[in-house]
């Protein structure tokens, strides 16, 4: 039974993929490069790290950033963007052997330019951490950020993002599910309808709205301003989740994660600056912060919900001027990998 491993299971490793001058990051490379040391040398306390970086000379420039580059595996390979929560591989299980799954990615429904985003899995096949390890190619477009598992065979989505003609156009709501089954062990999908934070290009992913924390627990974003732009769409996506079930048939413990003040960039754009962009490693949570009053609020909410962990708070603020967080420049690998 092929099964999609939960994000809070035991990992081996973290892959994350470094700005560079000539990337979209260039007019604050300073800052964001800031932001990935400190994210760099949080992952390598608990687990190991792997990067992408363009070359030799890219690696050393990094190496003079980072508190432990021991403990990192530096894979060079051209990006178009950083967000590889979007771009590398998915790791599916099946009788306790790991296999890395291949999708297709198409720049978010071809909004930006993603070739060498499509051809970075060819080079992880090859690197040294992934060489001789199964994996599988698979003509369908699909993003990790746009989609959440419980571990158990449940996966929580949106529509926006899933049934969008700019991905896999032509296929049903039912095709995309027997996509999702046979290749992600996908008993149940559970579907959100709810539009993009206003600054997401993705089309809504799941991972700026919903998050699993336990097969039972979901945290997500909220918005109890009536002043808030957001607040009637969020709403409605709070009320979506009550609705859902558990396979027990139970209704999920939810835990509301507050926006943060709006965030806007030089052009006077909203950014998607959110709390469910977290990314859980082994015995920790890296938290987003934006340097706002909820962020204490959020932080202390996902701490009741994992409570053996240590709950890492990282300034993301750099981050969302690119239109993403930290659970989006990040993909973790599970055990076994």
């Amino acid at each position: 039974m092929n099964r999609f491993p939960a994000e809070w299971e035991k990992q081996s490793a973290v892959l994350i993929a470094w700005p560079h001058a000539t990337g979209d990051f260039s007019n604050r490379l300073e800052s964001v490069e800031q932001t990935y040391s400190i994210i760099a040398d949080t992952i390598t306390q608990y687990q190991r790290l792997m990067i992408v970086c363009r070359d030799e000379r890219h690696q050393k420039h990094i190496e003079t950033l980072v508190s432990q580059p021991e403990d990192i595996d530096f894979i060079h390979a051209l990006v178009n963007d950083i967000w590889v929560r979007d771009t590398a591989f998915l790791s599916m299980e099946k009788g306790g052997v790991i296999t890395h799954l291949n999708f297709k990615f198409n720049g978010w429904g071809e909004k930006y330019n993603y070739s060498d985003d499509n051809a970075l899995n060819n080079k992880l096949a090859n690197s040294k951490p992934f060489k001789g390890k199964s994996h599988h190619d698979i003509d369908f477009i699909l993003e990790g950020g746009s989609i959440e598992s419980d571990g158990m065979g449940t996966i929580l989505t949106t529509r926006q993002c899933l049934l969008n003609p700019n991905r896999n156009n032509g296929l049903s709501q039912q095709d995309i599910e027997q996509v999702l089954a046979q290749h992600l062990g996908a008993k149940r999908v559970l579907w959100i309808d709810q539009p993009n934070l206003p600054g997401d290009d993705t089309d809504a992913h799941i991972d700026t709205l919903a998050r699993f924390c336990t097969a039972n627990t979901i945290a997500y974003t909220s918005c109890d301003d009536e002043q808030n732009v957001n607040y009637d769409s969020l709403k409605r996506m709070e009320m979506q989740l009550q609705v859902l079930r558990t396979p027990a048939d139970e209704p999920y413990n939810l835990v509301p994660l507050p926006l943060p003040k709006t965030i806007v960039d030089e052009d006077g754009e909203q950014l998607p600056a959110n709390y469910a962009n977290f990314l859980i490693i082994n015995h920790a949570v890296m938290m987003p912060i934006y340097g706002d009053d909820n962020d204490a609020v959020a932080l202390e909410r996902i701490g009741k919900v994992f409570p053996t962990h240590h709950i890492i708070a990282i300034p993301c603020r750099p981050l969302v001027h690119q239109y993403g967080s930290l659970h989006c420049m990040t993909m973790q690998f599970p055990e076994g990998y």
